[in-house]
C-alpha cells in the first residue's frame, strides 16, 4: 500500500471515529429518539421555546439585502429536485447492471431540524432547505463515487479533495496497476452498506 493509500484510509477511520462521536454527542443533547424523531423532556421544550426569536425580530435582523437574496437561493431548488429525481432513476437502472451497491438516499437527505422548538417557522423552512440540499449533494457525490469507481479509478494528477471511493483508485499514470486490477476495482464494494430493494 502506498503513502496515499494508507493517508486515505486514515482519513476513513477518522471519518468513521468522527461520526461516532459526533452520534455519542447527539446522545447527551437531543433527548430521545423515537420513530426517527427527537423527544426532549418538558424543561428542555420550554427552554427552547423560551430561546425561540420571534419571526419579525428574525426578519428585521436579517437585513434588507439579504432579504433580497431568498429568491435566488430558494430558485436553486427546482434544478435540485429535478437532479435528485435523476439521479434516483439512474441508481436504480444501472447500478444493478454494474454490480454497484446501491447508496442509500435517506442516510444522506437528513431533515429533522424543524422540531426544534428554538426555532420560528421560517429558521425551520430554511433548515429543512439546508438538510434536504446539502443532504443531497452528499448522496450525490457519493452516486458519483461509486460510478466513477467502476468506470474510472484512476486518481488526478493534481489534487483534489477525495470522496468516499478515491481510496480505492489507481495513481494517476500507473497503466499497468489500472490494467491489472480494474476488474477488482471494480467488484471492491465490500466497505459500504449493502441497500437493495
Amino acid at each position: 500500500m502506498n503513502r496515499i493509500s494508507e493517508i486515505l484510509e486514515k482519513i476513513g477511520t477518522l471519518e468513521n471515529e468522527l461520526s461516532t462521536e459526533l452520534e455519542r454527542r447527539h446522545d447527551e443533547l437531543r433527548g430521545v429518539i423515537k420513530e426517527k424523531k427527537a423527544w426532549f423532556s418538558d424543561e428542555v421544550d420550554r427552554r427552547h421555546r423560551e430561546l425561540a426569536t420571534r419571526f419579525l425580530d428574525y426578519v428585521y435582523d436579517s437585513g434588507f439585502l439579504k432579504i433580497l437574496t431568498i429568491p435566488v437561493i430558494w430558485a436553486a431548488l427546482i434544478p435540485a429536485v429535478f437532479l435528485d429525481m435523476v439521479v434516483c432513476v439512474y441508481q436504480l437502472v444501472c447500478f444493478p447492471v454494474y454490480g454497484i451497491p446501491r447508496v442509500r438516499r435517506g442516510r444522506y437527505l437528513v431533515i429533522d431540524r424543524y422540531a426544534l422548538g428554538y426555532l420560528n417557522w421560517l429558521e425551520k423552512c430554511n433548515c429543512v432547505y439546508c438538510g434536504y440540499f446539502n443532504g443531497l449533494m452528499s448522496f450525490i457525490r457519493e452516486v458519483a463515487a461509486r460510478t466513477e469507481q467502476y468506470w474510472c479509478p484512476i486518481r488526478h494528477a493534481r489534487p483534489v479533495v477525495p470522496h468516499s471511493r478515491y481510496k480505492h483508485f489507481f495513481d494517476f499514470g500507473d497503466a499497468g496497476a489500472y490494467r491489472d486490477g480494474l476488474a477488482e476495482v471494480r467488484k471492491k464494494f465490500d466497505d459500504v452498506e449493502s441497500y437493495r430493494n
